[in-house]
């Protein structure tokens, strides 16, 4: 198994952010904003699903990398560290899924 992380990936998509956008895709569309990068991170989602729903294993492993690297990005335009959705994943693993949907007060 490789040892290539997300974090990783944030280092790599932070450095290429710098980069001329006319020589990488990163710096391309941390250039173009906000609107633009969410766009591409909703159509990576998408062909994501397809690919799962099509049971798709190669296809779904490829559109998932797209997908974590837009979100990457996503999250690098908006100043948001990857730790910062780490703790978030760590704070909901306390209890159930379940359990803290019947917690919540009905709206």
């Amino acid at each position: 198994m490789s040892g290539f992380s997300l974090s990783d990936l944030e280092a790599i998509v932070a450095e290429r952010a710098k980069a001329d956008p006319s020589q990488s895709w990163t710096a391309k569309l941390v250039a173009a904003g906000q609107d633009k990068a969410a766009k591409k991170l909703g159509e990576e989602a998408v062909e994501t699903v397809i690919a799962a729903l099509r049971d798709d294993r190669q296809n779904l492993t490829a559109e998932a990398a797209d997908l974590l690297y837009h979100l990457m990005v996503v999250l690098k335009i908006a100043g948001v560290p990857l730790q910062d959705v780490l703790q978030e994943l760590q704070r909901r693993t306390v209890q159930s899924g379940l359990q803290e949907k019947a917690s919540r007060q009905p709206s």
